[in-house]
């Protein structure tokens, strides 16, 4: 049986994170305050550390709620592959193509530093927002709760080396190489120190990360 505690305490984090995601979504993540966090749901700035830790963790928090888009997007562009390799390239073509649209968003979520555990993060927001999981299929679940860009990878590349298409060193530097690119791209973008286009962007990291793949590839 939940306790009337619990949903008070759910209903709060509720709160503090859908005005979080209001303020994100009208001045852009870079103007978030607790101030105005706190007057959007009608409380108190003090409030929020009774819930939250750091204030990093409420604006995580509130920037995975612009990920839906993503997701949704995530499970087509899967969907339409049968190989791994494959798999893996249209994986990192659907997440060039929103981070790219989105770079304040994306640098928030995986790249900035939350000085705490991410992944039990996620799941303390999944645990606020369960319903958000329940419509995923099982492989993008996996790839929704693991933060770690790395880990993510490898694991949708895991079948590629079991079928001997890929070596373990190879996966290492495909993986390695893959990140760098679109990290370096996102904070071009993000730093405004380049004239590319979100879809222009896409389609260059995608062509290097093609060409990374030939090579490794057996």
């Amino acid at each position: 049986m939940v306790k009337k505690r619990d949903i008070k305490v759910k209903r709060m984090l509720e709160f503090f994170i859908e005005a979080t995601e209001q303020v994100i979504e009208k001045e852009g993540v870079q103007h978030v305050t607790a101030r105005k966090i706190a007057d959007l749901a009608g409380y108190t700035s003090s409030t929020i550390y009774n819930y939250f830790e750091e204030l990093n963790h409420l604006i995580f928090f509130g920037s995975l709620r612009f990920l839906d888009e993503y997701i949704t997007d995530l499970s087509k562009y899967i969907d339409r592959e049968e190989e791994p390799l494959e798999k893996y390239l249209s994986s990192w073509e659907c997440f060039c193509k929103h981070s790219y649209n989105n770079p304040q968003i994306y640098n928030v979520i995986f790249i900035s530093d939350l000085g705490s555990e991410l992944n039990e993060l996620l799941k303390r927001y999944y645990k606020i927002y369960p319903n958000d999981l329940l419509k995923l299929p099982e492989e993008i679940k996996m790839l929704v709760m693991e933060n770690d860009l790395s880990k993510r990878s490898k694991g949708m590349l895991h079948n590629a080396v079991q079928n001997k298409h890929l070596s373990d060193e190879s996966l290492e530097a495909i993986v390695d190489i893959t990140i760098l690119m679109w990290k370096g791209m996102l904070t071009t973008l993000l730093n405004n120190r380049t004239h590319y286009t979100p879809e222009q962007a896409t389609a260059i990291t995608m062509n290097y990360i093609r060409e990374i793949m030939s090579h490794y590839t057996k």
